[in-house]
């Protein structure tokens, strides 16, 4: 990954991690966190004061952040591939797989949550600019074969969306 890549990421991670912070609800794994970091009294406190001093549209708050980490583990997965028997797969599907499986999911009741078409839209948007705009090295390797720092930033991309859950 490049160094523009990297900004882009943080940036789209930290857009994410504000929304869900500040306009999501309290039950999610990350928001937990900060509860137990902060105080509840604080984080409701700054919670409704961003909240009324930034209102957000509702595909702001529930759409984009998901659409956003679909950009950066797009992007964190451009670099690699996974292997079964002889066949190769391009990790940038896995994102795009993952998510349109969870709307399914929702659709079917199966997770909690509600199926959105303009979900599935925002994924796809997000997957085709992070996957034909932002070129890079276009040499794969295999996502587990000699592990360095653009694998970590690979893996931790996809393990950042347990924050995500809501705790019941």
């Amino acid at each position: 990954m490049t160094k523009k890549q990297y900004i882009l990421l943080s940036v789209s991670l930290f857009i994410s991690l504000f929304i869900y912070l500040f306009y999501r609800t309290e039950k999610t794994v990350v928001n937990e966190l900060i509860i137990r970091l902060v105080s509840y009294p604080v984080y409701i406190s700054l919670k409704n004061f961003i909240g009324s001093s930034i209102p957000l549209n509702n595909i702001f708050i529930y759409s984009l952040p998901e659409g956003l980490w679909v950009f950066c583990i797009t992007l964190t997965s451009k670099a690699y591939y996974v292997q079964y028997k002889n066949r190769y797969f391009d990790c940038t599907y896995i994102p795009l797989a993952l998510c349109i499986t969870l709307e399914l999911l929702q659709l079917l009741h199966v997770t909690n949550g509600r199926f959105d078409y303009i979900d599935i839209a925002i994924f796809v948007l997000f997957w085709v600019l992070a996957r034909y705009r932002f070129c890079g090295n276009n040499k794969k390797q295999h996502l587990l074969n000699k592990p360095n720092y653009s694998t970590l930033v690979c893996v931790i991309s996809y393990g950042i969306v347990y924050l995500a859950h809501v705790m019941k």
